[in-house]
């Protein structure tokens, strides 16, 4: 990043089980950037400060939000749960709020609802978004690279953001990696049931980010396909959905196809610097 004082913000960087955002209030920056050049170069783990992605943060009135995200590789994306819990998690703690509060969050996939409902200290919160509706995606281009064997359970949903659900045998055993790079265009998630009887667990691979340590709209689009398939039992009303960073819960209506993310976020630190 270049130094220039006229041009120094604050950062605040959270992580949603180990998905991590660096976020920043809009209200601090003078001029216009190149949002995507700042994110690649903020996000960089090596040269920067080291995130999965840059949330710009806009203040629109009382607890009401704006958020754009840019992925690490600087692409634009239109939704992400982890994120919107951390983008709340950092303006709930520079209100100074009660622990109980509810923000609406302006977001390209539309507006969301985000309750804290749970705040023990000053680092971790708990949220509950309100997800929105399930939809179905036509079969992404290039699809027929992942050579998925026909009688493997497939899902292409869209919760704003488009994801591919593939149920496998065992998730750890899956090159996610070269998997996730023939179809760099969606959100790549596997799953397999268990190992309790109301839980999945779940391994992704982000669009513009590779592999992650979770995904929030990608634990719903999973939760959803695992109700669907008959993974979890129809009498459960909330999917546990264990992740590399964690574990989040999804309640899904199985008539309307909506969903509800519940999970932590989890504030690391301060950082200045110089767009």
């Amino acid at each position: 990043m270049r130094v220039d004082s006229e041009n120094t913000v604050v950062l605040t960087k959270h992580h949603g089980l180990g998905n991590d955002f660096l976020v920043l209030a809009l209200d601090q920056v003078r001029g216009e950037f190149d949002w995507a050049r700042v994110a690649r170069e903020l996000c960089d783990r090596r040269t920067g400060v080291g995130a999965d992605g840059l949330l710009l943060m806009g203040r629109l009135g009382e607890r009401h939000l704006a958020m754009t995200l840019h992925n690490s590789d600087g692409s634009r994306a239109e939704m992400s749960g982890n994120g919107i819990r951390c983008l709340v998690q950092a303006a709930h703690l520079a209100d100074g709020s009660p622990d109980a509060a509810v923000y609406s969050v302006d977001t390209d996939a539309g507006r969301r609802e985000v309750a804290v409902i749970g705040r023990p200290d000053g680092t971790l919160s708990q949220l509950r978004v309100d997800m929105g509706e399930v939809t179905d995606l036509p079969v992404p281009d290039g699809w027929a690279k992942l050579e998925c064997h026909p009688d493997r359970p497939v899902r292409h949903v869209s919760l704003g953001n488009p994801h591919s659900v593939v149920g496998v045998d065992d998730v750890d055993a899956v090159d996610l990696v070269e998997l996730g790079s023939r179809v760099p265009q969606v959100n790549l998630e596997i799953i397999e049931p268990g190992p309790e009887a109301d839980a999945i667990t779940m391994r992704v691979h982000e669009r513009g980010a590779g592999v992650t340590m979770a995904c929030g709209t990608g634990a719903c689009a999973a939760a959803e396909a695992a109700k669907a398939w008959g993974l979890v039992p129809a009498s459960v009303d909330e999917v546990l959905v264990h992740m590399q960073g964690g574990d989040a819960r999804v309640a899904v209506d199985p008539v309307t196809r909506r969903v509800t993310l519940t999970g932590p976020s989890v504030f690391v630190a301060s950082v200045s610097v110089s767009l």
